[in-house]
């Protein structure tokens, strides 16, 4: 690399950033790996970037720097906007220093008029995801107001079409296609936290891009607060990727020397979106907190027993689970103080007593002698106005100072990052955390923040929940570090990048339909690895949704993310739970492929949903084949396996456990599928296996193992 051209690479990609004497970063290049580069290509590389003049630029074009900058000619969201003494400065920064380590850059400008200086950091992971944050510091004497500050980065024109994601309560991660046109494709959050709908990846790729067809870029804001994810395309046909936390008005305000970080922007690459999709999960399993393979089954109470607590019924259940295989047994909402509905005592953290006299000592000790570990239902950031939390310490509700935000779920939110709130909440948690050696805590927010004000600023306050929120997790990891956190939010409303350093479970979904789950689950996987994604076989009849379906549909749903139960085991037969207890012995069996291996989402019709797990090694390999729908043809094209040794021959099978029912034997089938089949990696990858004759809610997991 010379002086004033980087070139950062690792995992199949590259990037080349130019650092202009005058000027801030720019991103050159951002894709495939370029190999080996001189210095020569990359100063050429460079000059290609400074764009010919066209008719209403400005005389000397320059090129569009990772935090634009007006000067650059940049018509789209402001790279830094904010307020000072009532004056906006447009910033324009001179570099004062750069350095190069690995394959990570920083770059500080200043710019002294403006009373500003910027740092950028641009980073290169191993697994060839880059991730971009930039740090504002206040150099002047008045206050700055920041209104923005956000991250872009050039893509090719051909890079035409868009995929995000929409959704709802319990249909979270809905992905919706559009195409790239002049102008800017925006999608905001304003929910406090992530959210229902949140954007999840924001993908540009080639025309027809899908799993394993199509280079793309995407790119992902590692925050749980209000944001903006981009797209940006100039009439010049310059399109671009950026996002930045979305601030509301007065929100953040910095005094002399304060400085704002933004959150991570992380970028990921690939041929197709499961490579692309890869590059993220093999970031975070390389990370030392993440979760060790052997991911435990749990059984969670709620949709069991709701808020009727009482010691017998939940020893039974208890009793049940560990008969069946189960290995952590989470008590849900209902254990606390006057909570014996959703209108009273949230906030209120404290045993009742008149449910658990001797606390949940019992209980405890009940779980642990079966073996299992013990977890625990929290919902640290709201209270309900009936608590006493609410009544004696009103300054600690996050909403306007002459009234109280409406409410939602029954709740008010509260200000974690109010000093004395903060404090009774860690004290509380670490307390019974603590007392109890709770193993893992559900951690809960289920509902927006609206009129979001700290009553002790009188301004807006997301941003400092969003950090009081991680700074609490962290505090009660620190002082009780067994413990495992599930983030849960109305289901999947906060799972993203920011929350995952503090994380380690997702509650995906509040819906436990296996229908409803393989959509939720398919989009929800591009952004967080399967052994992170908590998925639970329910009732046979779905709570939310009323729609029956077989145990083998909810077992194979929830056996592609970490495994569990939200079912009242009093309720099923013998039956039932023996072949329950046969699929928990199956998922223990393949958990380290599931867990560490590469997913890959099959191209199927869209009645159709399969992927494909493959273990690292390659010796072995699960797929998954689900019918959400009838097929549009019977018996259809064949079902391809990628990533398989092409030169090894592996022994293809199904998997049922012993008595379970299986319709799809009482019809034509494909010899594979009864019989099973011994084939070379590279025939199942370019051949595939014939198509079963599948009903809509039919299931199937094929194992495929090296001969």
């Amino acid at each position: 690399m010379s002086a004033e051209t980087v070139h950062l690479t690792a995992g199949g990609v590259s990037v080349v950033l130019a650092l202009d004497v005058d000027a801030m970063p720019v991103v050159v290049h951002w894709g495939r790996a370029l190999g080996p580069v001189d210095d020569e290509i990359l100063a050429a590389l460079a000059r290609n970037g400074h764009r010919q003049r066209v008719v209403d630029e400005p005389d000397a074009p320059r090129p569009v720097g990772v935090v634009p900058e007006a000067r650059q000619g940049w018509l789209g969201f402001p790279g830094v906007a904010g307020l000072r003494e009532g004056r906006a400065p447009f910033a324009a920064f001179a570099r004062v220093e750069a350095t190069v380590a690995g394959e990570r850059a920083v770059v500080t400008g200043r710019d002294d008029a403006a009373g500003l200086m910027l740092r950028q950091e641009i980073e290169l992971t191993g697994t060839g995801v880059l991730r971009i944050r930039a740090a504002l510091r206040n150099i002047g004497e008045d206050a700055f107001t920041v209104s923005g500050l956000d991250i872009a980065v050039p893509i090719p024109a051909r890079a035409a079409s868009l995929l995000d994601f929409t959704g709802r309560h319990s249909a979270e991660r809905r992905p919706q296609r559009a195409e790239i046109v002049d102008g800017t494709h925006l999608r905001e959050s304003r929910h406090g936290r992530t959210g229902p709908d949140a954007v999840t990846l924001l993908v540009a790729g080639e025309p027809g891009f899908g799993p394993a067809r199509g280079e793309v870029w995407a790119a992902h804001l590692a925050w749980s607060g209000n944001q903006r994810v981009w797209a940006h395309r100039t009439n010049g046909g310059y399109s671009f990727l950026g996002a930045g936390e979305l601030l509301d008005a007065g929100e953040l305000v910095l005094e002399g020397e304060e400085e704002y970080t933004t959150p991570w922007l992380v970028l990921t690459y690939g041929e197709g979106l499961d490579e692309a999709s890869a590059r993220i999960h093999e970031m975070l399993r390389a990370r030392p907190e993440h979760p060790a393979v052997g991911r435990p089954i749990t059984l969670n109470t709620w949709e069991a027993v709701y808020f009727d607590h009482e010691p017998a019924p939940l020893f039974a259940l208890a009793d049940l689970a560990a008969g069946i295989g189960v290995e952590r047994f989470v008590l849900d909402d209902g254990w606390f103080r006057g909570r014996r509905h959703d209108r009273a005592g949230l906030g209120d953290w404290y045993e009742d007593e008149t449910v658990w006299p001797e606390g949940l000592a019992p209980l405890v000790d009940h779980v642990r002698a079966a073996g299992m570990q013990f977890g625990l239902w929290f919902e640290p950031e709201m209270a309900n106005p009936d608590s006493d939390l609410a009544r004696v310490h009103p300054e600690w509700i996050l909403s306007p100072i002459d009234r109280d935000a409406p409410l939602a779920r029954n709740q008010l939110v509260v200000n974690v990052a109010h000093p004395d709130a903060f404090a009774y909440l860690r004290e509380r948690l670490v307390d019974i955390i603590t007392r109890h050696r709770v193993d893992y805590v559900k951690w809960d927010h289920n509902r927006d923040l609206i009129e979001p004000i700290d009553r002790r600023l009188d301004r807006p306050g997301v941003h400092r929940q969003t950090q009081a929120v991680y700074a609490l997790m962290r505090a009660v990891k620190d002082a009780c570090p067994w413990l495992e956190i599930e983030s849960c939010s109305s289901g999947g409303g906060r799972i993203d990048l920011g929350v995952v350093e503090v994380a380690d479970r997702f509650w995906t979904s509040d819906s436990n339909d296996p229908l409803e789950r393989q959509r939720i689950q398919r989009g929800t996987s591009l952004l967080v690895p399967p052994e992170m994604l908590g998925s639970h076989v329910g009732a046979q009849v779905a709570h939310v949704t009323g729609r029956a379906s077989s145990m083998t549909f909810r077992a194979i749903t929830a056996l592609t993310g970490s495994f569990g139960i939200e079912w009242d085991l009093r309720e099923a037969t013998d039956a039932e739970r023996a072949e329950l207890a046969g699929w928990i012995r199956i998922v223990k069996d393949v958990r380290p492929v599931v867990e560490r291996g590469r997913l890959h989402r099959l191209e199927t019709e869209d009645a159709l949903i399969a992927q494909a797990i493959v273990a690292p090694g390659r010796e072995r390999a699960i797929a998954t084949l689900t019918a959400i729908d009838s097929p549009a043809h019977v018996p259809g094209g064949f079902l391809r396996i990628p990533g398989l040794d092409p030169a090894a021959r592996y022994r293809v099978r199904r998997i049922l456990p012993d008595g379970a029912d299986d319709p799809t034997r009482r019809r034509a089938q494909p010899g594979w599928w009864t019989e099973g089949a011994k084939l070379p990696g590279g025939i199942l990858a370019e051949i595939g296996l014939p198509l079963p004759t599948l009903r809509p809610q039919d299931a199937a997991l094929v194992e495929f193992t090296r001969i």
